[in-house]
């Protein structure tokens, strides 16, 4: 079995609106809570669990989540951001440009959500091409 990562933890302000929002955006559904998580399955491999701020943390830091999306996601994804009037761009700079790039032969965007996390969703990785370069 090859290694992978399995899940991870998201703090949040509000971990259920914050689990209930990015299951929406991508597509996905929230099922309630696990324990004290509110856990997103991605899928059969990976889990986000949302977790609420612990006493005396202000904010959640920022964190960078990245998914692979093939071209039907993407629009699907795309097309949720924005009918939900969510604020989104082309690069990790310009998060809020209203644009999409396309680098490494794919498509890409950027979103936050109200805990400060960077959304990227790409249709192809730059890990390949990054290597033959």
């Amino acid at each position: 079995m090859a290694l992978q990562l399995d899940h991870t933890i998201v703090p949040a302000f509000d971990k259920v609106k914050s689990a209930e929002f990015i299951a929406r955006i991508f597509g996905l559904t929230y099922d309630g809570p696990y324990g004290h998580f509110a856990p997103v399955k991605i899928n059969d491999k990976l889990t986000l669990d949302f977790d609420d701020l612990r006493e005396g943390e202000a904010k959640p830091r920022s964190n960078h989540y990245a998914f692979l999306a093939t071209d039907q996601e993407f629009d699907e994804i795309l097309g949720r951001i924005k009918g939900e009037g969510v604020v989104y761009g082309s690069g990790p700079g310009t998060r809020t440009d209203g644009k999409i790039n396309y680098k490494h032969q794919g498509r890409g965007f950027y979103f936050e959500c109200e805990n400060g996390h960077v959304w990227e969703v790409i249709t192809h990785t730059y890990i390949a091409s990054s290597l033959t370069n």
